[in-house]
C-alpha cells in the first residue's frame, strides 16, 4: 500500500451504480472490475443487496457499489428495504453512474432521475447501445435526457461487449477525490464467500425458476464450512408457499438438482477450489413482509 499513499495523485472513492431494473447494472459493475462479484438475471429485483465491485488500477482505485434497481410495483417490506438501500448509497457517493437503456427512456427511470442528488457528480451511462441499429438517433435521445438534469458527462457503453468502458473510468476518475486507497490491491469485493455463495444460488434460482416463482423466494446460509482447500456450503431456499416449494424442486427433483450442479460449479470458479453444496427448499410464509425477519436474512 505504501507505493500508492507516497502519490499524492492516487484517487478513490465510491461510486453509486443506479437505475431501474434490468437496465444492467450488475452486468456493468462485473464487467468493469473484470469478475463476476453482482449476480444477473432478466427477472426485475435480482439485486436486492448493496454490492460493493473494487477495481485499482492507473493510480485510482474505483469502489463502484451495485445497488438494487428502484422498485415501483410492489410497496412489501422487501422493497421498501431495497428503495432505502438505494437512497442511503446515494448520499454517500462520490459519484453517481445513473445507467438507463439506449433509445428508452421512462416513468420507471424518471423515479430514479428524481432521487439523484444534484451535489454528487453524476454520469449519464447509456447501455446496450450496440442495439441500436441506428446510431444517429442516440445523441438527440442523450441531449434529452440530460437536459432534465445537470449531468457531470454522458458516456454510451456496451456492459456485454466491454464497449467505451475505458471511456466511462476516464470520467469517473475525474471526480474522484484524491484519496489512499481503502482495500488491497487485488481485493475485487468486500463480500465474504458465505455471501457471495448464497447469491450464486439465488440467481440460479431466478435463471430457472423466474418465470414461474414469484417475487417471495429468498436464500439463506445454513453452514459454511472449509476444510483445507474444500467448501462445505449448506443453504436454505425460502418459499411463500408449498406450491412454490414443488416449482423449484420441479419433477423428480430435476430442477432443484440442477440449480444445484451449476451452482456448485460457478463457486468452485469463483472460489478456485472444490465445492461440496446441499440445498434444502422450506416454506416461510410472509417473510418478504416482515421486516425484523428481513433485517435477520441479511436485508439492510
Amino acid at each position: 500500500m505504501s507505493e500508492f499513499m507516497e502519490n499524492s495523485q492516487f484517487r478513490c472513492g465510491y461510486i453509486a451504480i443506479v437505475g431501474r431494473p434490468n437496465v444492467g447494472k450488475s452486468t456493468l459493475m462485473n464487467a468493469l472490475i473484470g469478475a463476476k462479484v453482482s449476480i444477473t438475471s432478466r427477472k426485475a429485483q435480482t439485486t436486492r443487496h448493496r454490492i460493493t465491485g473494487i477495481q485499482t488500477k492507473d493510480q485510482t482505485q474505483f469502489v463502484y457499489v451495485d445497488t438494487p434497481g428502484f422498485q415501483t410495483r410492489h410497496s412489501n417490506a422487501l422493497n421498501r428495504t431495497l428503495n432505502r438501500t438505494v437512497t442511503n448509497t446515494l448520499t454517500a457517493a462520490d459519484v453517481i453512474l445513473m445507467i438507463i437503456e439506449a433509445g428508452t427512456f421512462g416513468p420507471a427511470d424518471q423515479q430514479v432521475l428524481d432521487l439523484l442528488p444534484k451535489k454528487v457528480p453524476c454520469i449519464l451511462v447509456i447501455n446496450k447501445s450496440d442495439r441500436v441499429k441506428d446510431k444517429a438517433i442516440l445523441m438527440p435521445f442523450a441531449q434529452k435526457v440530460m437536459s432534465a438534469f445537470p449531468f457531470a458527462a454522458v458516456v454510451p457503453v456496451s456492459a456485454t461487449l466491454r464497449f467505451q468502458l475505458e471511456s466511462l473510468e476516464g470520467e469517473i476518475r475525474k471526480y474522484l477525490p484524491e484519496n489512499e486507497p481503502i482495500f488491497a490491491e487485488d481485493d475485487i469485493t468486500d463480500r465474504s464467500e458465505k455471501f457471495l455463495a448464497t447469491e450464486i444460488v439465488r440467481e440460479k434460482l431466478f435463471r430457472f425458476v423466474g418465470d414461474e416463482l414469484p417475487y417471495t423466494s429468498t436464500v439463506v446460509m445454513e453452514k459454511f464450512e472449509q476444510e483445507g482447500n474444500l467448501r462445505r456450503v449448506f443453504v436454505a431456499i425460502l418459499v411463500d408457499r408449498d406450491g412454490h416449494k414443488s416449482m423449484v424442486i420441479g419433477n423428480k427433483g430435476v430442477r432443484l438438482k440442477e440449480i444445484s450442479s451449476q451452482s456448485r460449479q460457478d463457486m468452485e470458479k469463483l472460489f478456485g477450489g472444490p465445492v461440496y453444496l446441499e440445498i434444502w427448499v422450506k416454506v416461510k410464509s410472509g417473510w418478504a413482509d416482515n421486516e425484523a425477519g428481513l433485517r435477520a436474512y441479511g436485508y439492510e
